[in-house]
């Protein structure tokens, strides 16, 4: 059985090389790719600022559901994986709620890592969405 998927790019040098798309739809569900603080030219954003880094990886996962025609209110579940627990917590409780326009109503999930793909980033996120 073969299922429609239907991808985005956000041009980033290393979705080609690496081998992902940023989202695929199927159905009416959106797998949001692990999201990054990185500008529209693949530059990290927030270097040793986890609050930034947060926001600008919120930035982009608004970007990718966009496309979809949806919203931060589409998000269903969350993976938050830090390289700090403790600025990561502080950062999440102190944005979240803006960024969800209001008490998120999301199944949420905070990890500690060791580290991510760039050795700047201290933040990534995954998420999945409903439309």
């Amino acid at each position: 059985m073969t299922i429609n998927k239907e991808t985005i790019s956000l041009n980033m040098p290393w979705e080609s090389e690496y081998g992902y798309s940023q989202a695929v739809k199927v159905g009416d569900t959106i797998y949001i790719s692990g999201q990054v603080s990185h500008d529209s030219k693949g530059n990290v954003v927030g270097i040793d600022d986890m609050e930034m880094q947060m926001r600008q990886s919120y930035t982009n996962i608004q970007k990718v559901l966009a496309h979809y025609g949806a919203t931060m209110d589409n998000i269903v579940d969350e993976v938050l994986f830090v390289t700090d627990m403790e600025t990561g917590h502080a950062a999440a409780v102190k944005c979240r709620q803006e960024i969800f326009a209001g008490t998120p109503v999301v199944a949420s999930t905070i990890v500690q890592i060791q580290r991510l793909a760039l050795p700047d980033l201290m933040i990534e996120i995954k998420c999945v969405a409903k439309v």
